[in-house]
């Protein structure tokens, strides 16, 4: 009875770490254009792409967790890890492609409304990915995130 307890709360101590780790990253998104270009932009806040990867820094702080309070053998590890190298696969390469091809549509789209052979209300979203830097980046705060918050835990 006594381990099913530990279990539970490791589990959601894992999670908050992996919610703490992507609100970081958010919070970073923000601050970063205010601090360089003196402009909010609170779309960030919950927008895709962006330096550093929220995506990665979620995934790799629930990974760096699982690893330190499961075990580094163990198969919750395996799993978290196989999950965030996915996510993190695509963030960079796929959902990175979408954007490009969102941003040369949305540059057509613009075109024909120029010509009045489209309405030029539509417009795609473009940052939906991330550079590969913007990845790791996301993927050490997360780490960084996961372990630190895993230690506080023990």
């Amino acid at each position: 009875m006594e381990y099913d307890l530990i279990e539970r709360r490791m589990g959601i101590w894992i999670l908050v770490l992996a919610v703490a780790a992507w609100a970081v990253a958010q919070i970073i998104k923000v601050l970063v254009p205010l601090c360089r270009e003196h402009r909010l932009d609170l779309e960030r806040v919950f927008g895709s792409g962006g330096m550093p990867s929220s995506h990665s820094a979620f995934v790799c702080a629930c990974s760096a967790a699982t690893g330190q309070l499961c075990g580094w053998r163990s198969a919750l590890f395996a799993i978290s890890v196989v999950i965030a190298i996915i996510v993190m696969y695509d963030a960079a390469n796929i959902r990175q492609a979408a954007g490009k091809h969102a941003k040369i549509l949305n540059h057509m789209m613009a075109q024909w409304a120029e010509k009045g052979e489209m309405p030029s209300e539509t417009q795609l979203k473009e940052l939906l990915g991330h550079t590969p830097i913007q990845v790791i980046a996301g993927a050490a705060l997360g780490i960084a995130i996961g372990l630190l918050g895993a230690m506080l835990a023990v």
